[in-house]
């Protein structure tokens, strides 16, 4: 995609913004919002900040990841109007004012305080944030029926935003294409790290979230949050879950390896990876994500029983007695865009029997989300089941011959179209 055509997009993604909120602020009664781009805190009994990625809904307009303690004000006539924080620092690079095309839409200026523009602010106004970036800011504080509202109308990407979710896909694809070379070239989870932020050009603290990269029995803990500096002695597995930020959208991608002396594990991969490509496929306009994820339980129970991990159970007599659960314990996806788990996904509680899923919606053309089954051998999961009176059914020699490859995982991001969905990782990850 050239840069005009990403130019283009973007002012008809404002275009849209703007009478999105002129809308919006007119049904909740306000003549504008004003939007903090928040700032990070500083760490307690310290003077070093933690890494700031900025606020949903000045992202959703901006795109200026990063930016610290500026303004936008959007008012109901859809003027838009940006005040970015440059300070007279000699201990820090001041930010240079943004001069692409979307600049021509809302004009910016420089100023060195870090309150809210001295203007004269219309009365009935709103202000959102964080709420000890906006406490002496004036307006009403994160109503939360406008925030509602502003949330929901991020569910549905336009164009734009599709363009960068998919540019960000097809730059995580080259890291993780490194990280498996770097994997099976022996390296550690370090070294696998290193070669993913290269591949990327993508500083860590950058990233949409931190990566997750497990070797062996790590890639069984769900959000594995270390990089040992030293490889294995011995590598079977390998899972990968990391992404790129671009313009302010995210990807969020997942992959598992194994290797030779693993052919089992590799097996399921296999299985994994075919049952994942089929709930890819499923994904369509007026499906309950629930009934999908339903499913994704339905095809991990066959994946157990072809295996031999589990024998004389039918399978859906292991989804009732919840042994799927043990092998599957989180949700099938989540909805993804400006962040990775992004608004507007859960507006009725998880059910009973998935308490950890994060998208409880019937999907809706425009939306983007993710599918990403698995099947992991925790032990603190796992010994309960073995250890009741199910246990006959699975094959404890097998389950102690996969333990130490962890878990498998395989994620895409899928954006829902009017007939069906089209995969947005594919293109670039086998």
């Amino acid at each position: 995609m050239t840069n005009d055509h990403l130019a283009a997009l973007q002012s008809d993604h404002i275009a849209h913004l703007k009478a999105a909120y002129a809308d919006i602020l007119s049904r909740h009664g306000y003549d504008a919002v004003l939007i903090s781009s928040g700032a990070a805190p500083v760490r307690y009994a310290d003077d070093q900040a933690h890494h700031h990625h900025g606020y949903g809904h000045f992202l959703h307009w901006t795109g200026l990841a990063g930016v610290e303690h500026s303004w936008l004000l959007i008012e109901r006539d859809g003027t838009a109007r940006l005040w970015l924080h440059r300070p007279e620092d000699f201990w820090h690079a001041t930010p240079d004012l943004p001069t692409g095309a979307w600049t021509n839409h809302i004009p910016v200026r420089g100023q060195h305080t870090v309150n809210p523009p001295e203007i004269a602010m219309p009365a009935r106004m709103a202000v959102i944030g964080d709420p000890a970036q906006i406490a002496e800011a004036p307006g009403d504080p994160n109503p939360p029926t406008l925030l509602n509202a502003l949330d929901e109308q991020r569910l549905i990407k336009t164009g734009y935003e599709i363009a960068c979710i998919e540019r960000a896909n097809e730059l995580a694809a080259t890291g993780h294409q490194a990280a498996r070379e770097a994997f099976l070239a022996g390296g550690s989870e370090f070294d696998i790290n290193l070669a993913y932020q290269k591949a990327t050009w993508q500083r860590e603290a950058e990233a949409p979230y931190h990566s997750i990269i497990g070797l062996n029995d790590h890639a069984g803990i769900l959000h594995y949050q270390h990089y040992d500096t030293a490889p294995p002695s011995v590598a079977q597995s390998l899972l990968i879950d990391a992404g790129v930020r671009y313009r302010g959208y995210c990807s969020d991608i997942t992959r598992t390896t194994g290797t030779t002396d693993s052919p089992r594990f590799r097996a399921l991969i296999e299985g994994m990876d075919q049952l994942q490509n089929r709930l890819c496929d499923a994904v369509a306009p007026g499906l309950e994500f629930a009934e999908l994820h339903d499913r994704a339980h339905q095809g991990v129970a066959a994946l157990l029983r072809s295996s031999g991990l589990v024998q004389g159970l039918d399978e859906g007599e292991m989804v009732r007695r919840g042994i799927t659960r043990a092998f599957f314990p989180h949700g099938l996806g989540h909805s993804l865009g400006i962040q990775v788990h992004d608004v507007a996904g859960k507006p009725a509680p998880a059910p009973e029997n998935a308490p950890f899923l994060r998208l409880t919606r019937r999907l809706e053309a425009g939306m983007v989300i993710t599918i990403e089954p698995g099947l992991y051998f925790i032990p603190s999961l796992l010994n309960p089941i073995l250890d009741s009176a199910d246990g006959h059914a699975i094959n404890h020699a097998l389950v102690d011959e996969l333990r130490p490859c962890g878990g498998i995982r395989i994620e895409d991001n899928v954006l829902v179209t009017r007939k069906g969905a089209r995969n947005l990782t594919r293109p670039y990850l086998p």
